[in-house]
């Protein structure tokens, strides 16, 4: 994400516009049980329908004579159902809003943030991700792959030296997790084309649940298809830009184990779904999204525990108080956690490393999640499925989530993304390729590398000010997970 305006709105961190309430989820920590040991009962109204039968014991008693009966019954029909009018023309809400504002309804209230987040961007029909190609200079924002074919090129050289030290197997899996456009990749393995052994014993897997971004990556690799019956598969994909197999699955969870394993998660963490909790009178109670009045979404309090309560602990416990009694709002993000445990379990199982790269903080993040659409900063609320939603990735929680799962890993950085790519050679690499381009490809060239690896406006820029490029390079950092066996990887050592 790595526009003008992206980069100098990361440096603000814009909050989106929200009316609270007040209402606290608890007063201090206890063990997990007293979070869910009270709870709320909801009055459910009394009918209004109403039907009085007078002389009740009439019916028994009558008999079945010819003389008419003096006895009335009455029915008061003041409570039936009076619907109001209804309108009948169409809604302008979109599916998504209707489905978010179904479940509301469904649930009886309000809904977690993460809950919101991951279906603005994952729904199956209607989610921000799903349906249409949204990097690039015509999409809603910029990553660092599609700012400079550098990115992906020293991503390779990381890689390698990760392969060097895992002694040369011969059959690796390589795994990206989100891989946007398949840029990154498809750089890397242009780049390592001429090391016949390290690309020969890749199989690339991708960690994609777009079908348009899967139709995306296929081209970008320029991958063609054949028929594979001999491993029970109808047909696999192979990149013509290193003869490399490739491979899509919806999760991590299936991609194939029992090789060594390289995960790169490039700007993935950032978009999984965070919750968020405020310091109230009584306690931290966790932000949820409801239905306001006028039928638009509105950010309340939870009155009652969540269970994301229990996450919320944790993370306090991998905290120095001090550090948590500065703050007035934390973000939590269960699935970060989760995913890197389950990273972690691989690794140490079947060997290999993982490089996250992402904008974070080495530290606790207090109230990062934003919403950008056409790289301008909207609020998060507002036509939800029509702008990205990403939050600042907490790098000490993903080191512990790790290190408490296995203790055949071992995690290092995180490091400023300009010290991770200068340390691979990107200062080499940009000189070499300058002395063999058009004044053009030079400004390119420039204007990209200080992107990846500067800090602010670039001073050698000189054309209009909004269109100053401006770098990244303190912003995102870097950090790996690695199985002991195989050393310190560079640049960390």
């Amino acid at each position: 994400m790595l526009t003008h305006l992206l980069s100098r709105a990361l440096a603000r961190r814009f909050a989106a516009a929200a009316h609270y309430s007040t209402t606290p989820i608890f007063a201090s920590f206890h063990p997990p049980s007293s979070f869910f040991s009270s709870s709320s009962s909801s009055q459910i109204p009394e009918g209004t329908v109403v039907q009085h039968l007078e002389n009740e014991d009439l019916l028994n008693q009558r008999s079945f004579s010819s003389e008419p009966s003096t006895s009335t019954i009455s029915i008061d029909r003041s409570g039936l159902c009076n619907p109001p009018e209804h309108s009948h023309e169409p809604s302008s809400d979109t599916e998504l809003v209707k489905h978010l504002k179904g479940i509301i309804k469904f649930r009886g209230g309000p809904i977690s943030i993460a809950e919101y987040m991951e279906e603005v961007l994952t729904n199956p029909k209607a989610g921000f991700y799903i349906n249409r190609d949204v990097f690039g200079a015509e999409g809603d924002f910029i990553t660092s792959p599609e700012v400079s074919q550098m990115f992906g090129e020293m991503v390779g050289v990381w890689a390698m030296c990760l392969w060097e030290q895992m002694g040369r197997p011969e059959k690796v899996n390589l795994v990206e997790l989100g891989p946007g456009r398949g840029t990154l990749m498809a750089d890397l393995l242009r780049g390592a084309s001429k090391l016949k052994n390290f690309t020969n014993s890749l199989h690339v897997h991708f960690v994609e649940c777009s079908p348009a971004l899967q139709k995306l990556q296929h081209s970008t690799l320029k991958c063609r298809d054949e028929a594979n019956k001999a491993d029970g598969v109808e047909k696999s994909s192979v990149s013509t830009l290193a003869g490399t197999p490739v491979s899509w699955h919806p999760t991590l969870e299936q991609v194939p184990s029992g090789l060594p394993t390289i995960i790169i998660a490039h700007e993935f963490y950032d978009a999984l779904p965070v919750h968020q909790f405020q310091r109230a009178s009584r306690g931290w109670s966790e932000k949820m999204v409801d239905v306001a009045e006028d039928s638009t979404f509105k950010f309340v309090l939870s009155p009652q525990p969540t269970p994301a309560a229990l996450y919320l602990m944790k993370r306090c416990k991998w905290s120095s108080s001090e550090e948590i009694a500065k703050l007035n709002q934390m973000e939590i993000c269960p699935k970060a956690m989760e995913l890197t445990q389950t990273i972690a379990e691989r690794i140490s199982s079947d060997g290999g490393g993982a490089l996250i790269i992402d904008y974070g903080l080495n530290g606790v993040v207090s109230d990062s999640l934003q919403a950008i659409r056409k790289h301008k900063f909207v609020n998060i609320l507002d036509n939800p499925g029509s702008a990205d939603l990403s939050a600042y990735v907490d790098f000490p929680s993903i080191r512990h989530a790790a290190e408490e799962v296995s203790g055949d890993v071992a995690v290092y950085g995180p490091m400023t993304q300009s010290q991770f790519l200068g340390s691979l050679g990107i200062n080499f690499r940009v000189e070499a390729l300058l002395e063999n381009c058009t004044d053009e490809q030079a400004e390119s060239l420039r204007t990209g590398y200080w992107r990846l690896v500067g800090e602010g406006e670039a001073p050698f820029w000189e054309g209009p000010d909004e269109e100053a490029p401006i770098g990244m390079g303190t912003r995102y950092m870097a950090m790996a997970i690695v199985n002991k066996k195989h050393g310190t990887p560079v640049p960390f050592l």
